[in-house]
């Protein structure tokens, strides 16, 4: 039995005449770590796929994103206002927070958000000035 020994395998002549390669530690530690490799990298871009999926596409921390939570919050106020009874409240709240979007459509050039936010903060305003509580409480 004669044996030549390589980096990663040993061949080995048997009796019966045929080679047998003998594979030694390290090479069966290197395939791991290869196959193991791949998987991670298919994991890791697996991964990466699904952030980019659930990643904001509006970039944050710029006047338009603190505008667009400032209206959001107002109109929300608003609505909570108005459905307690405080309608001029709500409605001013609601006012502004339009005039907010109407903002953020601007600097966004989003025509749809701009066109809605006028033409519900155009009613809005034509009921605040029909409503003459408005005057009383501008006037205190």
């Amino acid at each position: 039995m004669s044996k030549e020994k390589d980096a990663d395998t040993i061949t080995e002549l048997g009796e019966d005449g045929k080679l047998h390669n003998i594979t030694t530690k390290a090479g069966r530690l290197a395939m791991e770590l290869a196959s193991e490799k791949k998987r991670l990298a298919q994991e890791l871009e697996e991964l990466q796929g699904e952030y980019d999926d659930i990643k904001p596409l509006t970039p944050t921390g710029t006047r338009d994103w603190y505008v667009k939570w400032g209206a959001m919050i107002l109109c929300v106020l608003g609505v909570f206002l108005t459905s307690g009874k405080m309608y001029i409240l709500g409605q001013l709240c609601y006012f502004f927070s339009a005039i907010g979007w109407i903002y953020v459509g601007m600097q966004w050039s989003d025509r749809a958000l701009m066109i809605g936010s006028a033409i519900c903060g155009t009613a809005v305003a034509m009921q605040l000035i029909d409503n003459p509580d408005l005057y009383l409480l501008l006037s205190r």
